[in-house]
């Protein structure tokens, strides 16, 4: 169990409303030094608002935020040159080229590219051969690559990135999240938010978040160990259809589709499936599958909904 004392982000009872729209309701969690820790859940679940406040652009409406002891309200301005923050949508200058928005965060923060170059080189060696490309005139992936190396050009003790992979294609994902843990490694405190549940799992620790309010904080793997509860995958060649008559199963408990599978889970235990293929033919589906399988991330996401 890791002491108070060793928490460098500490969030109690935050709570964000705008108008009558509680977005974020009474959230608590803290993040270790070194850590990387994932905000995951779907749009609209909290973790911009949350982020925004951590990073000093929001005000709280109750509720407490340090980082690294500091306030987030009362003492923003020390807190702000210890961060670096990718927001969710691209936020550099488009009519600047790449070299010139990084020497401009840069100068923002007293320093230059020279002095922290060691910080971003594996970063941005992959985009300098375009140095004097405009920004806005860049791919998704490099894009995403300058805003990285925009965030880290100040050496911060803390990074937060608001969705950093949404819209980017599956080598974009895979190469960033890459470059994610060599940074950890090199003991910056990662804080990043994701609707993507496969992405929880290259995190130390999750908060998993659904309308404002946590459901669970834990490593991925202790997340998955509290399933309890036997998992099947099923298909049929008419999927649609399957989905109806299995919800119509008095056995049945829960239903999701997950790909070409659905996964299913039982009201008792004891229910013996058995049976159940038989009742499928006997309504009509063909190329029936069955197996028991491994709770992941998303089936304890949609678990914790219920």
């Amino acid at each position: 169990m890791v002491e108070t004392f060793d928490y460098i982000v500490n969030v109690k009872n935050l709570k964000k409303n705008y108008d009558k729209v509680e977005a974020v309701k009474g959230v608590n969690f803290s993040v270790s030094k070194g850590e990387l820790f994932g905000l995951i859940g779907p749009d609209g679940a909290g973790k911009t608002s949350i982020f925004r406040i951590l990073t000093t652009l929001m005000f709280p409406t109750e509720g407490s935020v340090s980082m690294m002891n500091l306030d987030v309200v009362k003492e923003y301005k020390e807190i702000r040159n210890s961060l670096g923050y990718m927001p969710q949508r691209f936020s550099l200058y488009q009519d600047l080229s790449v070299e010139e928005n990084l020497e401009f965060f840069a100068r923002i923060f007293g320093t230059s590219i020279e002095e922290n170059y060691d910080l971003i080189k594996d970063i941005y060696i992959q985009i300098e051969p375009f140095k004097n490309r405009l920004a806005g005139q860049l791919s998704g992936g490099m894009k995403q690559k300058l805003a990285l190396s925009c965030a880290l050009i100040h050496s911060p003790e803390i990074l937060i990135l608001d969705e950093p992979t949404t819209g980017v294609d599956a080598v974009s994902r895979k190469e960033f999240w890459e470059m994610l843990i060599r940074l950890k490694e090199k003991g910056i405190t990662i804080l990043v938010s994701t609707p993507y549940m496969d992405e929880a799992n290259l995190c130390d620790r999750v908060a998993l978040i659904q309308n404002g309010e946590i459901m669970s904080i834990d490593t991925p793997d202790k997340i998955i160990g509290k399933f309890g509860r036997k998992l099947w995958a099923v298909k049929s060649d008419n999927i649609y259809k399957l989905i109806q008559d299995l919800k119509s199963e008095d056995i049945i408990d829960t239903v999701f589709p997950f790909g070409e599978y659905l996964h299913i889970t039982v009201k008792s235990e004891e229910e013996n499936l058995s049976e159940l293929n038989s009742v499928l033919e006997q309504k009509g589906h063909t190329g029936i599958e069955m197996q028991l399988i491994d709770a992941n991330i998303e089936d304890c996401f949609m678990e914790l909904m219920q």
